[in-house]
């Protein structure tokens, strides 16, 4: 059963991320270690002892549609309703609606946990989360009073309606339409699909932000407006009213999240008499809707990331406890009798530390990218536009290499079970499921590798990144004069590492100056993970220049597992060639 590890996520908060020096400062006005401590406490018993426990029946049961209803599984209501009854939701919500506007750093260590006791859980949350910033962000004080504080509490849930049959990553091919009505609202027509939480029965309202056409927009994405379609009309007094013209009409049998319900929803359809069209209001400027869909995406992003994080975690803790349970053959490390826990082989240590050390990494880069975000909304002048470019180059990481990691690890996890890894009996298979889906969802890896190199390495006339580098190499020179045992050749491989990345990053910079477009998108995915490991490796060293007990994973990740930075550099700055030519044989004629 999962235990969230509250000292893990502590530490790597306040030591790694740089969560203690904004507290030191005063940056998050009034709260302190204790208080975090104590947030963070009461969030790891509500995610182990509350939410983990329904995570089987949600895996086996699902979500299932009935007619155009949607029911959760036995206990999944009551255990929403316990969740937004200690003020979960509202953790990071604005405080002018019911929020607690707590920093993001913490929002993000939360829903970690939430996501390691179940994926499927954490995730609608999460969009709900999403649903409010942006709103809080663009739409009008009228909507913003009459929706906010019931999305601020979790008392109605949000959802993100982007993609369509014909329109996935590319929304320039989006059809939904939007008609003026003449009364300041819109009749909304169309079909969107994949739609996380689409159609529930854990609220009594859900709060659908749908992107749609007006008539005669401009074309491409340049055209696309945001409009919030509610399931029922809210009056002027918050009351419910009859049925918006939405619904759902079919639910996706899934690999993994199986209590998540994957929805198609229709708008415009006539719904049980309805009259054609679901009623709609702007938010923001007409044709200026993905802009304001991006302030939802960037948060889902991240939140997507801790998806990656929190399934690697529960996978890492099955797998140790598997490992020091399991008995097989004999080990020269074992004194006791009979066979020796398989925890003692050195492929299993090895498989377990990997798994571990990834696990961590993954988590410091998240954390990471959220403390940017926090600084970036609390400063001013040109150290807020530092840190909002910080955020910017670290949101592709955190989101692709985090859920890279998710998946790694829970396939690591079903490995190190053997074959029982392979029965659904002892949920390593289903973690290994539920993983699955984290690099495809709210922007494909290869998206966010492409994002990172065409729109992040510019950042700053270019210096942004190297400015980045250079913090996170001064790590390596404060490893030599630290005086502590234990890292072995650590600074040396990060040199080495920092240097690889360095080279790579000038060249996909000339590449991308030079308007050769192709070759640097093909050394996009390797750079991004480049990127990553050389992060994150820095991120372990700080751990364990403050946490001698740290020291030792961050030397088995140095010395076994950075070696990879030489090889993708090399990917990045030769693989471009090779990979156009053997492309072409894939292509039909």
């Amino acid at each position: 059963m999962y235990r969230a590890p509250v000292d893990d996520i502590a530490f790597t908060l306040k030591h790694v991320a740089g969560m203690k020096p904004a507290l030191d400062a005063g940056s998050f006005g009034d709260l302190d270690e204790d208080m975090v401590d104590a947030i963070l406490i009461e969030a790891a018993r509500f995610a182990s002892e509350e939410v983990a426990p329904l995570y089987k029946i949600g895996d086996e049961h699902g979500a299932a549609l009935n007619g155009a209803n949607v029911t959760m599984p036995p206990g999944w209501k009551d255990l929403y309703s316990r969740w937004i009854g200690g003020g979960w939701n509202a953790l990071s919500g604005p405080q002018a609606y019911g929020g607690q506007a707590l920093p993001t750093m913490l929002g993000v260590a939360a829903l970690e946990m939430w996501n390691s006791a179940s994926m499927a859980f954490g995730i609608g949350p999460t969009l709900t989360m999403g649903a409010v910033e942006a709103l809080d962000k663009h739409a009008s004080p009228e909507l913003k009073t009459k929706y906010l504080a019931k999305l601020v509490s979790g008392e109605w849930m949000g959802t993100m309606n982007l993609t369509e049959p014909q329109a996935g990553s590319d929304l320039n091919a989006l059809r939904a339409r939007a008609e003026p009505a003449g009364d300041g609202t819109y009749r909304i027509f169309g079909q969107k699909i994949f739609i996380t939480y689409g159609e529930h029965d854990l609220t009594d309202n859900i709060i659908h932000l749908v992107l749609a056409r007006l008539p005669d927009a401009p074309a491409g994405t340049r055209g696309i407006s945001l409009f919030l379609v509610p399931k029922f009309l809210v009056g002027d007094d918050g009351s419910l009213g009859e049925r918006n013209d939405v619904f759902c009409s079919g639910l996706e049998h899934k690999l993994g999240i199986h209590t998540s319900p994957t929805c198609t929803m229709i708008y415009g359809d006539g719904f049980e008499g309805a009259s054609p069209g679901a009623v709609g209001w702007l938010i923001g400027e007409e044709n200026k809707g993905l802009a304001c869909m991006f302030t939802m995406m960037n948060n889902a992003r991240l939140s997507v990331g801790m998806q990656g994080v929190a399934v690697a975690e529960a996978a890492t803790q099955k797998a140790i406890a598997y490992a020091n349970d399991r008995r097989q053959g004999k080990a020269a490390s074992y004194t006791g009798a009979g066979m020796a826990p398989i925890v003692h082989h050195p492929d299993v240590q090895r498989n377990l530390l990997t798994m571990k050390a990834l696990t961590q990494i993954a988590r410091a880069v998240a954390y990471s990218c959220a403390h940017a975000m926090d600084m970036a909304r609390l400063l001013s002048g040109d150290e807020a536009a530092h840190w909002r470019d910080r955020a910017n180059l670290l949101t592709p990481l955190a989101k692709a290499f985090s859920t890279d990691v998710g998946v790694d690890v829970a396939s690591l996890g079903v490995q190190v079970h053997g074959g029982m890894g392979f029965i659904e009996e002892t949920g390593a298979a289903a973690l290994f499921r539920d993983a699955r889906i984290a690099p495809i969802y709210e922007g494909t890896n290869g998206i966010q590798a492409i994002d990172l190199v065409m729109r992040k390495l510019p950042l700053g006339g270019g210096a942004h990144v190297h400015g980045y580098i250079a913090e996170l190499a001064a790590v390596a020179n404060a490893l030599r004069t630290s005086n502590l045992e234990g890292f072995g050749r650590t600074a040396d491989v990060l040199d080495e590492a920092f240097a690889d990345l360095t080279l790579a990053t000038r060249f996909l910079q000339k590449l991308a100056a030079e308007g050769r477009t192709d070759e640097a998108l093909a050394g996009a995915t390797p750079y991004l993970r480049l990127m990553s490991l050389a992060a994150g490796a820095a991120y372990l060293a700080r751990g364990g220049l403050a946490d001698r007990g740290r020291i030792a994973l961050c030397r088995f990740f140095a010395e076994n597992l950075l070696g990879e930075a030489r090889a993708l550099r090399e990917r990045v700055v030769d693989g471009a060639e090779s990979l156009t030519i053997a492309g072409e044989t894939l292509i039909s004629a």
